[in-house]
C-alpha cells in the first residue's frame, strides 16, 4: 500500500525491498522465539518452552485426525515451521507501521509451491512414480482418460488456491485496518484488533490443516480412494 507509513518503509521505501525487509523481521522473530523455548530446557515447561510445546501438541493433535499420529510426527516440522510463519506474518500487519507479509503474493506464492512439490515427492517416493500417478486416473479404469486431466488441473489449483486465499484475505484485513485507523484512529480500531487476530490465526489454521490434507491424500493413496469425501474439508477450501 504505497503512501502508507511504516517504519520500514522510511528505511527502504514502498518498493518489493519493505517486503523483503518485513520478511527478514519475521525471521527473527522466530528466531528469538526459538531460542527462548529451548535456552533452558526443563522437564515441567515453563514460559516460552511452555507456549511452544503446547503449539507444536496442537499440531500433532490437527494431523493426528487426518493423516495419523505418526505421520503428523513426520510431517511436525514442516507444518509447524510453516503455520509459525504464517501466524507471525499476519499478525505484524495489524501493527500500526509494519505490513504483514502474507499481504504479498510473492510471499504466499512460493509457500504454496512449496507444500505443492514437497507432498508430490512425499507421494512419489512412498508410493512410486507409477501408483501415485495411477491414483490420479480413480478407482473406475473406464473413467480413467477424464479423471486424469481433472486430477492433474485439480492439484495444479491448489497452489492458486493456497497462495491467493492467503494473500487475499490478509490484503483485504491490511485495507480495513488501515481505513479504519485514518477514520476513527483512536477507540474505535480496538475490536477490529480482536477480530483481525482470530482471522490472522484462521488462516493459519486453514493452511496448516490442508498442508495435512494434502499430505494425506499424497502419501496414503489407497485410503484416499476409500474415503468419502469431507465436507468440512472441502468447506475450509473456500474460506
Amino acid at each position: 500500500m504505497e503512501g502508507v507509513f511504516t517504519y520500514l518503509g522510511a528505511i527502504f521505501g514502498h518498493g518489493q525491498m519493505l517486503f523483503v525487509a518485513h520478511l527478514v523481521v519475521v525471521a527473527i522473530i522466530m528466531i528469538v522465539i526459538a531460542k527462548m523455548a529451548t535456552k533452558s530446557l526443563r522437564a515441567v515447561p515453563t514460559g516460552t518452552q511452555n507456549v511452544m510445546e503446547a503449539y507444536l501438541g496442537g499440531v500433532i493433535a490437527m494431523g493426528k485426525d487426518v493423516i495419523g499420529e505418526e505421520l503428523a510426527r513426520k510431517y511436525l516440522p514442516l507444518v509447524a515451521a510453516v503455520g509459525l510463519f504464517i501466524f507471525v506474518s499476519n499478525v505484524i500487519g495489524i501493527i500500526p507501521g509494519f505490513e504483514a507479509p502474507t499481504s504479498n503474493i510473492n510471499i504466499t506464492l512460493p509457500l504454496a509451491l512449496l507444500v505443492f512439490f514437497y507432498y508430490n515427492y512425499e507421494g512419489i517416493r512412498e508410493n512410486g512414480v507409477i501408483k501415485y500417478f495411477a491414483h490420479f486416473a480413480g478407482p473406475v479404469k473406464l473413467l480413467a482418460p477424464l479423471m486424469f486431466p481433472i486430477e492433474i488441473v485439480s492439484h495444479i489449483s491448489r497452489i492458486i488456491s493456497l497462495s491467493f486465499r492467503l494473500f487475499g484475505n490478509i490484503k483485504g484485513d491490511d485495507l480495513f485496518l488501515w481505513v479504519l485507523l485514518m477514520l476513527v484512529p483512536f477507540i474505535a480500531p480496538l475490536p477490529a484488533y480482536l477480530l483481525l487476530t482470530f482471522s490472522a490465526l484462521l488462516q493459519t489454521f486453514v493452511f496448516m490443516i490442508l498442508i495435512y490434507v494434502y499430505l494425506a491424500g499424497a502419501v496414503a493413496v489407497d485410503e484416499a480412494h476409500e474415503k468419502a469425501p469431507n465436507p468440512i474439508v472441502d468447506t475450509m477450501g473456500a474460506v
